[in-house]
C-alpha cells in the first residue's frame, strides 16, 4: 500500500510540473520570391502548341 501511495504521490507531482509548461509556438513568414524578367516559361508550352496544331492540320 505504501509503494502504491509513492507511486500516486510521484505521478501528482510530475503533471504538476507540466501544468504550466505550455509556449505559445512561434510562427515564421513564409516568403515566396517569383521570378521577374525571365520569359522563357511562356516558349515552351506555345512552342508545343504550334507543334500540335501543325500535326493536326497536316493530318487532314
Amino acid at each position: 500500500m505504501k509503494k502504491f501511495a509513492l507511486a500516486a504521490a510521484l505521478s501528482l507531482a510530475a503533471t504538476a510540473t507540466f501544468a504550466g509548461g505550455y509556449e505559445e509556438p512561434i510562427i515564421e513568414p513564409v516568403i515566396i520570391e517569383e521570378e521577374t524578367g525571365s520569359s522563357s516559361g511562356v516558349w515552351i508550352p506555345l512552342l508545343v502548341f504550334v507543334v500540335i496544331a501543325a500535326a493536326a492540320a497536316s493530318s487532314h
